[in-house]
């Protein structure tokens, strides 16, 4: 997975990533501006609750075409202390996508630095972190419960020489889930997620602050096979686009922030991405725009019904924040 998505001669992402209505998949903020104006608010909000400090640097992991990144600086403009404070850090290790970010961001009140890691992050002050739709694209092994016990899918070639997944022996690293699991049902579990999880909680431990991850995902163990590739907004299949397609899987909640707080980090309670908005007042901003415009209402209703319906984003999509010291209130949890 990581091979088809950042190999620098084929991966997708390093040579043909395309986000938006007219590319291969929608993210929620290319579906409204309100998605990153409401994520501007709670970080000038957070902000201050943790004493406006005088320096601290803004970052963003996966910022895809810059859009949430645009819609979150255009919003914080409204408090200038906010602005004149940040330092802003892009962690993208696409190149096409970062000149796709430079570009959207021209005329942003901050010039950006650009990094491939969290690890290369400097500047003064705490962090504030968000990453939108990171952890789903971070791999996941695969383990199928049998009559026989526990096997690994792996990725292998058919009679006919074509790829296909085939179960072989269990590797190192695997942990026997303590929820139930019927023969043939298939478990994930994600090393890359528990090590980016680990990653941002040692950034916050060292600098103090708030991480905001939002992504689509189980919010309690369970079995599922859940490895998609979208292609012009249409599931295919995942082995047979390989490098020409986006390749996505469940982000792990529960062991994301049980690996955050091992590390002695504060994690909020798990929301759906419905009520994280719903209690920042997306249904007051969506009036108040429709108000401006009523010609776009009905647009606006259906941005807003995408968001956060159950049948779309609403409920699939969660948000997870971490946060030090653990005397810090965070909006909306």
């Amino acid at each position: 997975m990581t091979r088809c998505l950042h190999d620098p001669q084929g991966g997708y992402y390093a040579t043909r990533p395309a986000i938006g209505p007219d590319g291969d998949f929608l993210t929620a903020p290319t579906v409204s501006q309100m998605f990153g104006e409401l994520i501007g608010l709670w970080l000038v909000e957070t902000w201050s609750r943790m004493g406006a400090p005088p320096r601290f640097q803004l970052v963003e992991v996966g910022p895809g075409d810059g859009t949430l990144m645009a819609d979150i600086l255009r919003a914080a403009r409204v408090v200038p202390a906010f602005i004149e404070a940040c330092g802003l850090t892009l962690v993208e290790p696409s190149y096409p996508l970062r000149a796709v970010q430079m570009a959207r961001l021209a005329n942003a009140p901050l010039t950006p630095r650009w990094t491939d890691s969290l690890s290369a992050i400097d500047g003064k002050g705490p962090i504030l972190l968000v990453a939108n739709e990171v952890l789903d694209c971070l791999p996941a092994r695969q383990f199928e419960r049998t009559p026989d016990g526990w096997a690994e899918r792996m990725v292998g070639l058919d009679a006919e020489g074509e790829f296909a997944i085939r179960l072989g022996p269990v590797g190192p690293g695997f942990s026997p889930p303590d929820h139930e699991v019927q023969p043939g049902q298939v478990v994930e579990q994600s090393a890359a997620q528990r090590a980016f999880a680990q990653a941002v909680a040692d950034l916050l431990k060292y600098r103090t602050g708030a991480a905001l991850l939002i992504d689509y995902g189980r919010d309690t163990p369970g079995p599922g096979d859940t490895l998609q590739a979208l292609s012009r907004h249409e599931k295919v299949d995942p082995l047979a686009t390989l490098g020409q397609a986006d390749l996505t899987q469940w982000a792990d909640f529960p062991a994301v922030l049980a690996t955050a707080r091992a590390v002695g980090v504060s994690t909020a309670p798990l929301l759906t991405q419905a009520e994280f908005l719903t209690r920042l007042g997306l249904p007051v901003r969506a009036d108040r725009l429709k108000a401006a415009q009523p010609e776009a209402a009905a647009l606006i209703d259906r941005q807003v019904h995408r968001l956060t319906a159950p049948d779309q984003m609403g409920t699939l999509f969660k948000v997870a924040a971490l946060y030090v010291p653990d005397t810090l209130t965070l909006p909306a949890f």
